[in-house]
């Protein structure tokens, strides 16, 4: 073997050591923002629970790198939010159970149609998903970290449980939609990401930009208004 050969066919090798750097050095960046946004973003609703925007940036990675990459992301930061957690392990679980929900479920359906109709599709079924999953998973393990009988847990779940899912999720669904095209071009501009064919629609874009700022709008005062603000 020559030695252009031995060089032509080292190239691929290093390309895909290079790809697989990349994608760590991003997921371990989203893992590092969503835990840090815990801290910098939390507002407290129905008492116990509070609205974070952490699976924002858990789906940012789902929508590059597909439902494994949620689940991992859903996961290290339930485990990183762990030491400061006054819930413990069972609220771990819950936190991992519900973001793995949103994300990876969106995810999933976005690897399988990458276009703007596919990740609506996407997020919309991932609000579907964690709301109507975490009724279940609040009925099964809420009792065991709260005290209280499961009778009780049953009466708040489509008093408390299902609005503060479904309007947590629509939130960061439509921040995700904002954010995550101007989120990919900066990514190309510092080369962490390859450059893209695919042509950039505007009409489509400020479409986008509009509802999820109308339904971001919605969210905001659903919850200054379980706050008794407005």
């Amino acid at each position: 073997m020559t030695q252009n050969s031995k060089q032509t066919s080292a190239t691929p090798v290093k390309q895909n050591r290079s790809a697989q750097l990349q994608k760590l050095c991003i997921l371990a960046l989203l893992a590092a923002i969503g835990y840090l946004s815990l801290y910098l973003i939390k507002i407290k609703l129905f008492g116990f629970l509070s609205y974070e925007i952490k699976d924002v940036f858990l789906t940012l990675g789902g929508f590059l790198y597909g439902p494994p990459a949620a689940l991992a992301l859903s996961l290290v930061t339930a485990l990183l939010e762990l030491p400061t957690s006054d819930t413990g392990v069972i609220g771990m679980v819950m936190n991992a159970i519900s973001s793995a929900l949103f994300t990876v479920t969106a995810a999933g359906i976005y690897q399988r149609h990458r276009t703007l109709r596919g990740a609506i599709l996407g997020l919309l079924c991932g609000i579907a998903a964690m709301t109507t999953g975490m009724l279940l998973w609040n009925y099964l393990i809420t009792p065991l970290y709260m005290g209280v009988s499961r009778e009780q847990v049953a009466g708040m779940l489509t008093t408390v449980f299902l609005p503060f899912n479904l309007v947590k999720s629509t939130l960061n669904a439509a921040i995700t939609m904002l954010i995550y095209k101007p989120f990919t071009r900066a990514l190309r501009m510092l080369h962490l990401l390859p450059a893209t064919t695919e042509k950039h629609n505007m009409k489509a874009s400020i479409i986008t930009g509009v509802l999820s700022v109308l339904i971001m709008g919605a969210c905001v005062a659903a919850i200054l208004k379980i706050n008794g603000v407005i």
